[in-house]
């Protein structure tokens, strides 16, 4: 069996802004649909709200995202964290300088005692990160 686990984060208000900025940090395509586009909307002043996001990044990862209607509740303080890692650090510091501005640095990215950088933060739109990077191996001889 083969599977693909993929983050959905839900805001209020707020998804288009979010999505808008997770492609200016991590490449990509994006796709939104708003509630009025798809006739999901009870509420007219929620028509232009997303009802659904996706944004396939450069790096083959996917975020999908929505704003939870009015009517619903958001999930907050929830006890997931998104966890980017790899290799490059050239992309991986890229990656979080961006998340970290005007967001708030929970553990500056800096040598852990497990011989990689890692570092913590929230964005501006309240949402968890890990971000890890490994030295790169050296070529096979």
């Amino acid at each position: 069996m083969s599977a693909i686990m993929t983050p959905y984060l839900s805001f209020r208000d707020q998804a288009a802004d979010a999505l808008r900025f997770y492609q200016g940090v991590f490449g990509g395509e994006l796709a939104m649909t708003t509630f009025g586009e798809q006739g999901m909307s009870p509420d007219p002043a929620e028509a232009d709200k997303v009802m659904h996001g996706r944004l396939d990044s450069r790096a083959g990862f996917v975020l999908m995202a929505s704003d939870t209607p009015a009517s619903m509740g958001v999930p907050s303080g929830s006890a997931i964290t998104l966890s980017l890692s790899g290799d490059d650090a050239v992309v991986l510091d890229g990656w979080w300088d961006a998340l970290t501005a005007d967001g708030t640095i929970v553990l500056p990215l800096e040598l852990a005692p497990w011989g990689e950088r890692f570092g913590m933060c929230t964005d501006r739109y309240g949402i968890d990160w890990m971000v890890s990077i490994a030295e790169a191996s050296p070529p096979a001889a």
